[in-house]
């Protein structure tokens, strides 16, 4: 049975000139129902909704879906890529330093795209991206005891 959501995907999949396929569908449903997903908890989220799927074909529709700007990859230094489906807009990302837990950061003070570079270097600069590193809650309480 095919649910509105999925119908709705298969719309945007349409819309950005892809072809629709019950891998991309589940995929850009998992991205979009979890929070910063590493690679090996989209496929498992996949193979949940849609059966057996290669990790080559999740890794395919990651980099189509994230090409169509339907997903967004996040890639903290030293750290696997993330995906999140939150996109069309300037957020930021802080980073735990001890478990990696990843969390989004609206952009706080001024407009798109948040910083001003001391030197663009001629760029016309649309976006920044800032990842702030530190230690999340539970991390630091438990350094502290």
């Amino acid at each position: 049975m095919t649910t509105p959501q999925a119908l709705a995907t298969a719309g945007e999949l349409r819309g950005a000139g892809l072809r629709v396929t019950a891998v991309r569908v589940a995929l850009l449903e998992t991205v979009r129902d979890g929070d910063h997903l590493g690679v090996e908890a989209i496929a498992s989220g996949v193979r949940d909704r849609v059966g057996h799927v290669s990790l080559q074909a999740v890794y395919d529709a990651l980099h189509a879906l994230a090409a169509a700007g339907l997903i967004r990859r996040l890639e903290p230094a030293g750290s696997p890529a993330r995906f999140e489906g939150r996109v069309g807009d300037n957020h930021h990302h802080v980073v735990c330093r001890s478990c990696g837990v990843v969390a989004d950061v609206d952009c706080a003070v001024g407009e798109a795209p948040c910083l001003t570079a001391s030197d663009d270097h001629g760029y016309s600069i649309g976006e920044a991206e800032v990842i702030y590193w530190g230690l999340c809650p539970g991390c630091a309480t438990a350094r502290s005891s």
